[in-house]
């Protein structure tokens, strides 16, 4: 299945803060938990996480601090900032709206006996 850009490009911040508060992490790190968290399903690119991460830094919900790996390379780390913990509580409270919406939309769609399009779950 291929995920629409928009809802991609609208399900990037919280995933990544989410993700952030759950430790502090490095880009191809991060990539691999958002393949991890999602079954493959989205599969994201250099070039759409280190916008984002920066964009992130800009706004103050994240910190960054270069970091010898065990390899010897240098890597930079993210962490959440106190206002990157207060960004993510809003987005999960915005989330859980959208998500409780569209689960009713869609229960009271298969409750009046429509189908929902192939591939929807319910």
């Amino acid at each position: 299945m291929r995920i629409g850009k928009d809802l991609v490009a609208a399900a990037a911040t919280p995933i990544v803060l989410g993700i952030l508060a759950e430790g502090e992490s490095y880009g191809y790190a991060i990539l691999q938990r958002v393949a991890e968290l999602s079954d493959g399903e989205l599969a994201w690119s250099d070039g759409m996480l280190y916008p984002l991460l920066h964009r992130l830094e800009r706004l103050g919900q994240v910190e960054s601090s270069w970091v010898d790996a065990p390899s010897g390379r240098r890597r930079k780390h993210y962490r959440l900032s106190a206002a990157g913990e207060d960004a993510f509580a809003e987005q999960r409270r915005q989330w859980a709206v959208v998500t409780d919406t569209l689960r009713r939309v869609w229960t009271d769609r298969t409750q009046r006996g429509l189908a929902l399009p192939d591939g929807a779950g319910a």
